[in-house]
This record gives C-alpha cells, structure tokens and sequence, in this order.
C-alpha cells in the first residue's frame, strides 16, 4: 500500500529538513512534528519528547511515521543517563506503540551506525546480523530502541524498518563534519596526511532517498528489517578532506603525522572518540541496503558540493 500521510519527527532538524523535502518532491503529504513552531504548514508542535508526549494530534490520519528526533550530543554526558533512556529508548517506544495502535502500517527508525561501536579495526565491514557491540550512551540508547522495536514489531500488525546511518553530511550539517568545513574554509594545517584508514559517510540526499524507497516499497521483505546505509565510495580520513577542499575550491592543507603520535595524543587529552573517528576505520556492508533496489542518488564528490552549495544552505 503506497502511503499517502507521513509524519516525521524531528522536521526541523539538519536532516528531518531534507527528507521532508524528499517526501513532498514525491508527491507525499508529510505532516512535520516538531518541538517549537517554525510557522510553516503541516506542522505540529509535540513538545519534548518522552515516555508521556501526546502523539494524538499528531498521529490522527497518518499512515507512515520517520522518527528522526533523538538526543544526539550532550556536554556532560556522564550525568544525562536518565535524558537519554527518557529520549531516544522511553520515548521511541511510545510512539512507535502509539503509532500502532493508530493503525500506522510502516515505521521508520533512524538509528546509528555506533550501535555496532567506533570501528571496525581488524575485522571484516560491520553487516546487520553482527552482535551490537555498542559504545557511549548515544549508540547504547539506540540499540536499547532497535530491540525494543523488534520485539513491537512481532506484537502489532505495524511494520518496521530501522536505518543505521553513519557520519551523514549535507547542507547545514553540525558536528564533525560542521567542524571540518569549517577548518578547510579557514585553511588550518590538519595532521592527517598519513591515516590509511577506511570510512562510510552518507550524504543526507542519500540518506533520504533510502527512506523515500522504504517507504514506496510495495513489499516488505518482514514486519522488523534493518539496513546499514551509506554513500558507495568508502575512503580514508585524508581523502575525504581532500574532497571536501576540493568541493569548496580549496586547496587542503593535510601534512603528515604519524597515526601512533596521533594515538598517543588524543590518548593523553581524552579524547578517544576524536581519535576513532579520525583513525579508526568504520567499513559498512551496504549490500542489504543495495537488494531493495535502492542506490546512492549521488556520489562522494556530489554530495559534498551540494553540501556546501548556497542554494542548498537557504533551502535549509
């Protein structure tokens, strides 16, 4: 059954932004829930989202949902368990048990590559059959969330897909990716010249294109799938800066460190997931993604342009 109402939570966020986008270029009645108003059409306002937000309103007619909203990033995130747990695990499983029984037939759960961990140092590409290995609170929060999605999905009639995305960039995308434009922008001297690593990132026009074919797909393979999503070049840290300055007309300014000094550094200020996502490699087997029929709408080369086009940034 095509769906013809979509609800997608999170709508105003860097990527809820593009796939609303995405769904109406498809010709989609999407309904944006979204913390605060930005008085656009089609929104409505949920609040803070939690074991107890009223889905009602916004629910009423709807046959798709795409949870997109989560707690991402916290300053101290020893101390925000609790937020956590109350966001991404406690307040996913509401919805999803509020979108079921307001007979929602297909559900959308963007999760995160990290519930499989940081790396895939000395092993084979991550796959979705892999035991979860998952690190920090975030990927931890995640995959409490898949696991209680499953076990919903072989209690209702409500199908449901989860989507597990790396690093995806884009226009108007924050943290590292923000972080990185923003040092090739500036022409700072980055110290990655000798990393041989191997990475998945996913361009968000990528990332939403996935979505859109989950969703128009006529048949489901079960009620409870999961796909490893990402763009189809995975390169190192190195080359993807290059291709990024490139895309801006920039000439990268990468010289080499050795890895092991690098290692030793963000070993000593703390900072181990600096160094993972720098290093360390995260290879992903997008082959499932691939068998639906879907494939990467653009390349690496293409998304960052768009990512750092001005048309782009204003459409966001």
């Amino acid at each position: 059954m095509m769906p013809d109402r979509v609800l997608v939570t999170g709508a105003n966020g860097f990527i809820g932004r593009h796939v609303t986008l995405a769904l109406g270029r498809e010709g989609l009645s999407v309904r944006r829930a979204v913390l605060r108003s930005d008085c656009i059409d089609n929104e409505v306002v949920v609040g803070p989202i939690g074991p107890n937000t009223d889905w009602s309103a916004a629910l009423e007619g709807i046959d798709c949902v795409v949870h997109l909203a989560a707690r991402v990033h916290h300053k101290h995130e020893e101390y925000a368990v609790q937020l956590y747990r109350d966001v991404n695990v406690a307040g996913t499983l509401h919805l999803a048990d509020c979108a079921a029984r307001a007979g929602v037939h297909h559900f959308i759960f963007v999760s995160s590559v990290l519930v499989h961990g940081r790396t895939s140092d000395g092993r084979a590409p991550f796959s979705e059959d892999d035991l979860l290995t998952p690190t920090g609170l975030y990927g931890k929060s995640k995959a409490t969330a898949e696991a209680g999605l499953s076990m919903l999905a072989r209690e209702s009639t409500m199908n449901i897909s989860v989507i597990r995305p790396p690093l995806v960039y884009g226009a108007g995308a924050k943290g590292n990716f923000a972080l990185l434009k923003q040092a090739v922008n500036l022409g700072l001297p980055l110290p990655f010249g000798a990393i041989r690593n191997r990475r998945a990132f996913l361009a968000v026009q990528n990332l939403s294109s996935f979505i859109v074919c989950r969703l128009t797909h006529l048949h489901l393979e079960s009620s409870f799938e999961i796909f490893l999503v990402a763009d189809q070049e995975q390169v190192s840290t190195p080359v993807f800066i290059e291709r990024l300055a490139m895309a801006a007309g920039k000439k990268p300014r990468l010289f080499n460190v050795s890895p092991e000094l690098l290692s030793a550094f963000f070993r000593v200020v703390g900072q181990q997931r600096l160094h993972d996502s720098l290093i360390g490699s995260l290879q992903l087997d997008i082959s499932r993604a691939i068998a639906t029929g879907w494939r990467p709408q653009v390349g690496l080369d293409e998304g960052l342009r768009l990512a750092l086009s001005p048309d782009q940034q204003q459409n966001n």
